[in-house]
């Protein structure tokens, strides 16, 4: 089971991609979208709250059976926390891929229990400019597993994925500024942005 979280505000054809890449490549059965509930680290900008964001993303991989959303994270009270998510899934007896953006990956050391993380679940990596293999293994080096199933290095896993250069935040950017979004994300979702008017959005962001 990939397990692939953030905030997707909105989510965009760059989400799908890494997610179709994470499951081709690694043998994956499901990937799981996880739409962050209470941000930790961060307040997140525009934010339509989490069950919008959460609809969003049933939007995104309707159609789709490779693709799942799991509200584990928003059902929960408090910060989300990836240790925390990663041991509620366990519980389902699955083997666990936790799909990171390698400037993620990179970070992994001053996250909430890094070594529990890596005692759940596998890490698969998607290659990110800038952030090389190497650069990601000696940020992480030293990082064990708390379960003692081995280092970072071990237990981390790097797949390749075309570059996007697509993010949320130029999507939120050109709906409130009334510029067209379709193809930027999935259809259904610029169709559910421009009909709620989130992010400012105008009738155009659909582009119908």
């Amino acid at each position: 089971m990939g397990i692939f979280g953030g905030a997707f505000n909105p989510p965009h054809v760059g989400h799908l991609v890494c997610a179709q890449e994470a499951w081709s490549q690694l043998g994956l059965d499901v990937v799981w979208l996880v739409p962050v509930g209470e941000a930790s680290h961060r307040t997140l900008a525009a934010d339509p709250g989490a069950s919008v964001r959460v609809a969003l993303c049933e939007e995104a991989v309707d159609g789709d059976p490779r693709l799942e959303v799991s509200r584990v994270e928003v059902d929960r009270d408090g910060p989300s926390y990836t240790s925390d998510t990663l041991r509620e899934l366990s519980s389902r007896g699955d083997e666990l891929i936790l799909i990171l953006g390698a400037d993620q990956a990179a970070s992994l050391g001053g996250w909430h229990k890094p070594a529990e993380v890596l005692a759940l679940a596998r890490l698969a990596v998607a290659a990110r400019e800038g952030v090389d293999h190497d650069a990601v293994l000696r940020r992480l080096e030293g990082l064990e597993a708390a379960d003692g199933s081995g280092s970072a290095a071990d237990r981390l896993d790097f797949f390749d994925m075309p570059r996007i250069d697509v993010s949320s935040s130029l999507a939120r950017e050109r709906a409130a500024s009334g510029r067209p979004i379709r193809y930027l994300v999935p259809e259904r979702v610029a169709r559910a942005i421009d009909q709620q008017g989130l992010y400012g959005a105008t009738d155009r962001a659909a582009a119908r």
